[in-house]
């Protein structure tokens, strides 16, 4: 067990201090349009271990990656095919992951092949952290592996107090689900995960099976 903190996202210095956390290859739980979600350094293989372990989830599961500007894209991925940049320029921010070739740069145990999913929030708190952060963060839902995952500041204190270095209070999410995960690295594009972003809204975007 450890100290965990439960910050005010609304105050400015809380931002550094997560960002200080998250650099040192702690957990930190936030709030993003989704729902709430515990990250750490993308490129800290220790602290990536870390996050599995506390979310009990399963090794050939992947960590998505979050990004604060679409510019942050390129550090941890290799290539934007068209159809990725299209619902890009269509989605983001928002509630939609896409699944692209991962950057070398990141450890191997991110994702059990050479894709990751990316996906640029439409929350403030959450993209002021990872900018402070480098530009980008390992999450995933804030819960146990199969549990339901939080939705505000509290239900992700009940989950992770002293498993994680800190609990960001902020506003409650926006969708009541995680996001629609699209593949983008296969022809035709694929959903993986459905979410709040419908295949009907994806096809009026790109061409998808």
């Amino acid at each position: 067990m450890i100290q965990t903190l439960f910050l005010d996202g609304e105050k400015r210095h809380t931002i550094s201090q997560v960002a200080r956390l998250l650099k040192q290859g702690e957990l930190v739980a936030f709030p993003t349009d989704t729902v709430y979600g515990v990250g750490c350094d993308p490129w800290n293989a220790a602290a990536i271990a870390k996050l599995y372990e506390v979310k009990q989830r399963d090794l050939d599961k992947g960590i998505p990656i979050l990004v604060a500007d679409v510019s942050d894209v390129a550090k941890v991925v290799t290539h934007v095919p068209e159809s990725a940049l299209a619902l890009i320029r269509h989605f983001w921010p928002g509630a939609l992951s896409i699944v692209l070739p991962r950057h070398p740069s990141l450890p191997e145990s991110i994702s059990p092949n050479e894709f990751v999913a990316v996906r640029l929030p439409a929350h403030t708190v959450a993209r002021n952290i990872i900018r402070k952060a480098g530009g980008a963060i390992a999450a995933s839902s804030a819960n146990r592996s199969g549990d339901p995952a939080a939705l505000n500041g509290k239900e992700a204190w009940d989950i992770l107090s002293g498993k994680v270095a800190a609990v960001v209070d902020g506003y409650h999410a926006y969708h009541a689900a995680a996001s629609t995960i699209v593949n983008c690295a296969t022809d035709p594009i694929t959903i993986i995960r459905p979410g709040p972003i419908t295949l009907k809204e994806l096809r009026e975007v790109v061409d998808i099976s």
